[in-house]
């Protein structure tokens, strides 16, 4: 992937309230429809919030390198079969956004919710990043250390702190601090 596509990838954000009853068959159904999206040019991974707290919601993180490739694997009659059996397991309709970029951290999770004040989202990514961005460079330095100071150990430090912050960091820390994120009377 290009900087360009990495600049303006997508994110589908889904958010699914399960029926009770229903939560195996959806897990069931997840297992089914994932390597499904993996298989379409310009995936680029998902990722699944699922419930906590005794909450019925799922969020499920689609990202595509562009626009075109999320329209092609949402209008392919792959997806189209898939999702037929979709309604008899949600409690209510399904909400769909689609976010530039990795907007979709601080995405209200149900429609009416405010997102995070900015202060949180800071104080959050700060956490995330300040950390990240200490620790790889020194792992890597630890494991290659003809990597310091060159173009390709920069690459390799970037790319390791921005995979743990996307598909690590960011979906556990925002789980965990959804209630303060969010503030208890949201």
């Amino acid at each position: 992937m290009n900087y360009s596509q990495q600049a303006n990838h997508v994110t589908l954000v889904i958010t699914h309230s399960i029926l009770p009853e229903k939560q195996a068959d959806y897990e069931q159904w997840l297992d089914t429809i994932m390597p499904q999206a993996a298989s379409f040019p310009g995936h680029l991974g998902v990722n699944v919030l699922r419930p906590v707290h005794g909450d019925n919601a799922y969020t499920v993180l689609i990202r595509f390198t562009g626009l075109d490739e999320l329209y092609a694997w949402l209008k392919s009659d792959q997806r189209q079969a898939l999702i037929k059996d979709l309604p008899t397991m949600l409690a209510q309709p399904e909400h769909i956004e689609v976010r530039p970029g990795a907007a979709f951290w601080f995405t209200p999770v149900q429609k009416g919710q405010v997102k995070p004040p900015k202060w949180k989202q800071y104080l959050l990514t700060l956490g995330v990043i300040f950390p990240s961005t200490n620790l790889v460079p020194w792992f890597w330095n630890q494991v290659l250390p003809a990597a310091h100071g060159t173009l390709w150990g920069h690459l390799l430090n970037d790319a390791s702190v921005v995979a743990l912050v996307v598909f690590l960091w960011m979906p556990v820390v925002t789980r965990v601090l959804k209630q303060w994120l969010i503030g208890r009377n949201a």
